[in-house]
Parts: structure tokens; sequence; C-alpha cells
């Protein structure tokens, strides 16, 4: 099992960046392929980007490809999302999430179904 911690979020204006990081407890952090989710005021919740175990494959949503980047550190337990360029409609809650995989079983998943592990969130807020 793992517990996930946000941080980072806050208001920033449009053009401007963030630095998200989600630390993980527990002494099996490199067995979790990580992702971020968001989720917008009177939205679903939505796949933003996610990273393997040793961090070599990422996935990012349509929407942020070129302005966010996802990165993991396994010997501190942690995920980042830079975040430039943001724009208005980055505004949401951001979550952290952890998938539980084998090494060389299945792949990145980018549904929230497919994350057994999520932290509590912290919130965006873009101005424009």
């Amino acid at each position: 099992q793992v517990q996930l911690v946000e941080s980072g979020g806050g208001l920033v204006q449009a053009g401007g960046s963030l630095r998200l990081s989600c630390a993980a407890s527990g002494r099996t952090f490199s067995m979790y392929i990580m992702g971020w989710f968001r989720q917008a005021p009177g939205k679903e919740r939505e796949f933003v980007s996610a990273i393997d175990h040793s961090g070599g494959n990422t996935n990012y949503a349509d929407s942020v490809k070129g302005r966010f980047t996802i990165s993991r550190d396994n010997a501190k337990n942690t995920v980042y999302l830079q975040m430039n360029s943001l724009e208005a409609e980055d505004t949401g809650v951001y979550y952290c999430a952890a998938d539980w995989k084998p090494l060389g079983v299945g792949s990145i998943s980018l549904t929230g179904a497919g994350y057994e592990y999520w932290g509590q969130g912290t919130q965006v807020t873009v101005s424009s």
C-alpha cells in the first residue's frame, strides 16, 4: 500500500509556471506507475500525464503536450509535474495516482480506473 501527498499548487497568472510534487510513502515506490489527473469544476476527472517505473516512458494528454513535463525521483519517492505556459483551462484540482504493476507487466494506464491509490489533490488556479 502507498500513501500519496501532493503539494505545489496555487494561484498563477496565465503564461506562468508551477511545479507539483507528489510524495509517496513506503519502500516500493519504484514498483508503481505514477499518474497525474485533474478535475475542473463541473467536469469529470481527466488524465494529464503518467510515467513508468524508471521514468523512461511517459504519456501526456494532448491538451498539455509540450507544456507539461512529468518526472520522478525514485530515491526520494517523489513524482513531479512541471507545468509551463499555463492557461485558464488548466485550472482544477490535480491528483497524483499510483498503479502497482510488476516490471514488464502491462502498460501505462490512461484512465483513472487503472490506478489503485490516490492523493488528496492540490488546487491549481490560473487567472487569465
